[in-house]
């Protein structure tokens, strides 16, 4: 058995929108289930997001101190944004996300993996990329606003993050799940086989 997610879609017998937000709403439909009962599901539309696990020659990882009003903490995280236009080049975004969070470019791409954070409640997805052969970004850094006017920084080792995330101490899902997937990669076949940056995204589809 080919342990995969696949595609499959239920039912639907109605379907409302009671908020709209400015990036994300709230849908309720209502579903048929395999017994024939109908029920009504209540999730987020969210547009996708991509994220950055940048790597340095030292093997150390570039990270972001940020303060997330929702669970009322300062996260590390590493760089990530939305998709801001439907059908956005999701490379193209996360190059876009790792300069103006980080005043940082990388010459080498790759797909780490790709997840979909709380598919109960929210049909978000995100690509979380590997960036490798890092340097400053030219020009002037990015004019940020709100909450990333407060943003620290670090680069820390791959085993101090390790560390963090299996002793409860770091919580952010990119971060997690971009850490770990790298260190299984590493321990697998090797970073250089990982997918390719312009890798096919089902979640998300584009165009090269």
């Amino acid at each position: 058995m080919t342990i995969k997610d696949t595609p499959e879609e239920w039912e639907i017998r109605a379907t409302e929108t009671p908020f709209t937000g400015n990036k994300t709403s709230v849908r309720t439909d209502e579903v048929v289930m395999p017994d024939g009962s109908v029920v009504r599901r209540d999730y987020q539309v969210h547009p996708g997001s991509v994220a950055v696990l940048a790597l340095d020659d030292t093997g150390r990882v570039l990270v972001i101190r940020q303060y997330r009003h929702p669970v009322r903490q300062k996260l590390w995280e590493i760089p990530a944004g939305l998709l801001d236009v439907p059908g956005e080049n999701p490379l193209h975004a996360a190059q876009r996300e790792l300069y103006e969070e980080a005043h940082v470019k990388a010459e080498d791409w790759r797909v780490l993996t790709d997840v979909y954070t709380t598919p109960g409640g929210c049909d978000e997805a995100v690509r979380i990329f590997l960036a490798r052969d890092l340097s400053e970004a030219d020009g002037e850094r990015f004019e940020v606003e709100h909450e990333e006017i407060d943003l620290e920084y670090e680069r820390v080792p791959v085993d101090e993050l390790v560390r963090g995330v299996l002793a409860g101490e770091l919580h952010n899902n990119c971060l997690v799940v971009g850490v770990l997937s790298l260190v299984a990669a590493q321990n697998g076949e090797g970073l250089d086989a990982l997918r390719p940056a312009e890798a096919p995204w089902p979640a998300r589809p584009f165009e090269a």
